[in-house]
Formats: structure tokens, sequence, C-alpha cells
């Protein structure tokens, strides 16, 4: 399923009406219906039920009286409450007003201190309030009518259902000025946007319901959308089935460059779910000091030490060399957990990925280690893929996590295009971005995946699938797997899952998605 951004909708609209006569009325009174049918839904019923219907003078100002109707036929009780003048309504707006007026249903302004006392009482006794106060197009700071409304309708504790998207948050970027709408139901229209999945708009949601209202499907999938959303069925089509003659070479033979004293969690943890993702051999490489240690306790993992010129890291010019020619016998490489960052070590890591022509995902110090000179990136001799959380994304582009959350997509995809790589950015709704301006938003994850080492389970995961899909569709279903896997454990432990509870659920998360592929045949 794509993901919009406020622009392809407004492509989409235009293209509707001039391309297949599709007018905005039209589209207006379908999803009016729509979303008369959501809240039914909601509230299990609307009959006898009183619903309060806030309208802005926008384009959901007009969904919101064309559910009006719906609803009173429904049996619902309905007021309706206008933020604006009826003057100052939309054209196609202006029209659904006139039909609710001709049915009698009564609406109120919000211009006297009588009106908002009839408001708030309104809202005290209503059992579901509708919102279509702000639409897609909102951003930037609430007007003072605008931000009480909004504050009332949280104030209230009845049933909310969002047209669209809940009032205050920007479609583009889940930012929330100052107050949003928090909703418990979202019916959004011809698609998802990104202010749905993105914090704080993600927040206030609720229930998101996706509905064409009869927008032609090749429109809604076109080209030009550059944004996809992660999920079950796209991850059904990355990933070969096994033939039965398959080896432990044709899955994959991967190097895993990572650990250092006091932090050999993170190389055990990629290099075990790198495994666990599927791969057929995995070598990890660690400072010779630390050597001993893991390989102890990794009985599937080839741990190989590598010389050191200081104590439990990697740094010198034999090192480099041995990690090279370990690197010539492997199919791809992941560089950078818990590798530390000593200059030495970051030396060793600018040096090592210059010269290194494999699929590389980095991750973590190997990325750090770039935070000074980021072009350096595009002039690797391969497309690498780097895996961030938004501290280290922010670190690497020179601006605060703030600045970053702001904007994520833009700045996430013109990073991407800049520095010729791969981005996959870990938040609460990881993102995947492409040079040439594709970005994927997962569908999978969850609050418990917040945890120490969940990030070099990740890189493992997809390092793991390098060999095993198309190197380019490696990060899209290791997201997704690592997702999935951190659902099933979550499902499990809670929020007191371990990173390594998501390692072991690889294996289930990969069962699941193999049988659907088989069912799917």
């Amino acid at each position: 399923m794509k993901i919009a951004v406020s622009e392809d909708m407004r492509q989409i609209d235009r293209l509707a009406a001039e391309e297949y006569g599709l007018p905005e009325l039209l589209l207006m009174e379908s999803a009016g219906h729509r979303v008369a049918q959501a809240m039914e839904h909601l509230l299990g019923s609307v009959s006898g039920k009183t619903i309060c219907v806030l309208a802005g003078s926008g384009n959901n100002g007009g969904d919101a009286f064309a559910a009006a109707r719906y609803l009173s036929n429904m049996g619902a009780k309905i007021k309706i409450f206008l933020t604006c003048e009826p003057a100052h309504l939309k054209t196609a707006s202006s029209r659904m007003k006139k039909a609710s007026d001709k049915m009698g249903l009564e609406v109120h302004g919000l211009e006297e201190d009588r009106d908002w006392n009839r408001l708030h009482l309104a809202l005290k006794f209503a059992d579901g309030i509708l919102d279509g106060i702000l639409g897609m197009g909102f951003n930037g700071e609430l007007k003072k009518k605008v931000l009480r409304l909004i504050e009332e309708v949280n104030e209230a504790g009845a049933k909310v259902l969002s047209i669209d998207i809940p009032s205050g948050v920007e479609a583009d970027s889940g930012k929330v000025s100052t107050v949003a709408v928090m909703a418990d139901m979202t019916l959004t229209l011809g698609l998802p946007k990104v202010g749905h999945l993105l914090s704080p708009g993600a927040e206030m949601t609720g229930q998101l319901i996706v509905d064409d209202i009869g927008i032609p499907k090749n429109l809604l999938q076109s080209e030009k959308i550059q944004q996809s959303l992660l999920d079950e069925k796209l991850a059904q089509t990355l990933l070969p089935l096994r033939g039965k003659a398959v080896h432990k070479g044709d899955c994959g033979r991967i190097l895993v460059v990572a650990g250092s004293l006091g932090m050999t969690g993170a190389a055990a943890l990629a290099a075990t779910s790198a495994l666990r993702a599927g791969a057929g051999l995995v070598t990890l490489a660690v400072p010779a000091s630390v050597q001993p240690i893991l390989a102890g306790q990794l009985l599937e993992v080839m741990v190989q030490p590598v010389e050191e010129s200081s104590p439990g890291m990697f740094s010198g010019e034999v090192a480099l060399n041995r990690l090279l020619e370990l690197a010539q016998s492997h199919d791809a490489v992941l560089i950078g957990p818990g590798m530390g960052r000593a200059m030495e070590t970051q030396e060793l890591i600018r040096m090592f990925t210059a010269r290194v022509n494999k699929p590389l995902i980095m991750d973590a110090d190997a990325i750090f280690a770039f935070n000074s000179t980021p072009d350096d990136l595009s002039k690797l001799p391969q497309v690498p893929v780097l895996t961030p959380h938004l501290g280290e994304m922010a670190g690497l582009l020179g601006v605060s996590v703030p600045e970053l959350r702001e904007s994520l997509l833009p700045i996430v995809r013109e990073a991407a295009n800049e520095y010729q790589c791969i981005l996959v950015v870990k938040s609460e709704c990881t993102l995947v971005a492409y040079p040439d301006g594709m970005a994927f938003f997962t569908s999978v994850g969850n609050p418990g995946m917040a945890t120490a080492g969940s990030g070099d389970v990740l890189a493992g995961t997809i390092a793991g699938l390098m060999k095993q899909t198309e190197s380019g569709l490696a990060p899209l279903a290791g997201v997704y797997l690592h997702g999935r896997a951190g659902d099933i454990a979550y499902g499990e432990k809670g929020e007191a899952l371990l990173a390594s509870d998501i390692r072991e659920n690889l294996a289930q998360a990969l069962k699941e998605l193999r049988q659907k592929q088989m069912a799917g045949r």
C-alpha cells in the first residue's frame, strides 16, 4: 500500500476530477457515507445516540456535513458546530451544509460565550464526537478558536472519530505544534498519510482505517507516489523460496566485524541474528584479546581473532589487512556493533569501508566514524546500508534530534540521495530510504523493542538476508522480520522483552512468512 504526502493527495484529487470525471462533491459524498459507517463501528450503533459534529471551513468540514446527514438517517441525534462563518466555507463544503440545512439539522457557530457554553454541554453528553475541524492541508500554529475547540474535545471523554487525520496533526510529518485531537479512530481517505505513522501524530490517530472512497485504484498505486507501507503483503514478495538442493553457501557467507573489550554483547547479538535470519555461515571477526570470551559461547559462529595494536580494540594496518582478507571470502559484511569510538578504530573503519567491495551494512560505531566526513559515504565502492537510530542519524547530519524529527522523511530522503546509501532509520516507525527517493515505513514493531541490543539484532538480520534475496531488498525484509519477531516477543514478554527475545523469535517470524508465501502460491 502506498503512503501519501499532502501533495500526492492533491494530485490524486485533481486527476480524479480531470481524467475520470469524479468531482470533488461526489468524493465528498462518498467520504461522508464511509465516515458514518465508521462512527457506527466505533460506537456499536448510532441509533438514538447523540453525536457532536465539528466542521471546519475546508473539505474535512464538507465530509463532516455529509456524514451528519447519513448519521441522522441512521437514527442519531446530531449537533453540528461550525468553526467559521458559513460564507467562508469552500464551495463543495457549502453545498453539503445547504443539504444538511434542508434536512433541518441545526448548525451552531462558535462566536459568543453562549456558543461555547452550548458546545461544552453538547460534548459533555455526547456519545461520539466527529472531528472534521482541520484536514490534510494544516501546518503551523493553531488559531485560538481551534486550539480551544480541540482542548474541549480532548477533555470531553467521549469516543472520537477523526476524518482523514486528527485535527492539529501535520499530515507530512506527524508534528503537533501545540495540541491535537486524541482520536479513538481515524478514517483516512484514499491513502494513509505519513503523519499517521510518525510520532506524535501516531499517538493521536488511534485505530487507523483506510478507505479509497471510490478513487480509481491506479491513481492510488501510481509510481509517482514514492512512499509505501512495508507490510506483510510486501514482505512476502521479498524472499524467494528455497529449493531442495540448497546448501549453506547458497544462503550466504556473512562476515561480521564487531566487538571490543567490554562490548562483546553487541557482536554476539549481531552475529547470531544473521544466522537466525537464515544465513548459511557467519564469521565474527573480533579483537584477539576478546576472541576467547566469544568463542566459548557462540557454537555456530566462527569467531576469528584479529591482531591488535591496542588492547581490546580494532586498530592498525595488520588488523585492516586481515579484515580485508576475510572479506574476500564472504558475500556481505556487517561492520560496527560494539567496536567503540577510539580514534584508531574509527580510522580503521574508514579505511576498511573505502577498500572493501562487498555488500556492506554499517551500524552504530561504523556510522559514527563518518560524522565529520559524511560526504565520504558517497565515495565508497558500494551502496552501503546504514542502520542509525535517530540520535546517530542526527549526529551524521550535524543536526539535533528535534530538528531531524521536524522533517524526518524529506531529510532522510535527501541524505540517502546525497550520500548514495540506503538508510534504515530506527524509530517508533522505522523508515527505509533509497538513493532514488523511494521510502518505506514499517507496519510492525512495538514499544518493548526500545531495549539495548535491539539495533544489533536488526543489523545482523539485514546482513543475514543479503545473499538470500537481492541485496537492495534485504533492508526491507530485515526490517519486517525484525519488527514481526519483536511483536511476537512483545506478546509473550511485554515491555520486559530483551534483544535476545527478538533474535530468538526471528525463526518464528520467518516461518510465518514462508507459510504465507506457500499458501499464496
